[in-house]
């Protein structure tokens, strides 16, 4: 499964959409004009949250971002270690040892749970942020683009310190 997720043209919360390569729509992501830890809500067609992503606001030596089921549990902690010469962000979730390794020379990230690679993450430069998510057909979508959503998240928020 390919999905394209892209930040609108014009969002001051920070949207984005999530398309297949057929250019039809799968999930959407709604940001919060004004929120400290940048949430962002995955949402099905019918606009449901599905997952809400944020920022943790306060972290040692760790960049740190929590995402939430429907429910407000933590379903997983996304972690980037503070000073690193990779872009490594290691998974807390229940599905595994779940990692997701980059370059930060590139922009390409391969996606290994439990030791497998299971998918793969190619950031677009461009006017505005997009990447492409490539998944094994058996993983749950919208937790994987909640995923990127959270890595995005901890991005801008290096970027900007």
């Amino acid at each position: 499964m390919e999905l394209l997720i892209r930040n609108k043209w014009v969002s001051f919360s920070g949207s984005s959409s999530v398309k297949d390569i057929n250019e039809n729509d799968k999930f959407f992501v709604q940001g919060q004009a004004f929120s400290l830890s940048r949430k962002k809500y995955v949402q099905s067609l019918e606009h449901k949250d599905l997952y809400m992503v944020r920022n943790k606001i306060f972290y040692f030596f760790e960049r740190k971002a929590l995402v939430y089921n429907n429910k407000e549990e933590i379903v997983a902690r996304v972690k980037r270690k503070f000073f690193s010469l990779h872009d490594h962000y290691r998974i807390e979730s229940s599905l595994g040892d779940l990692q997701i390794r980059g370059n930060i020379f590139e922009f390409n990230y391969s996606i290994t749970l439990n030791g497998k690679e299971v998918g793969h993450i190619a950031r677009r430069v461009s006017v505005r942020d997009s990447f492409v998510l490539t998944l094994d057909d058996d993983l749950e979508a919208a937790f994987f683009v909640a995923l990127v959503i959270a890595i995005d998240l901890i991005t801008d928020r290096k970027q900007q310190s």
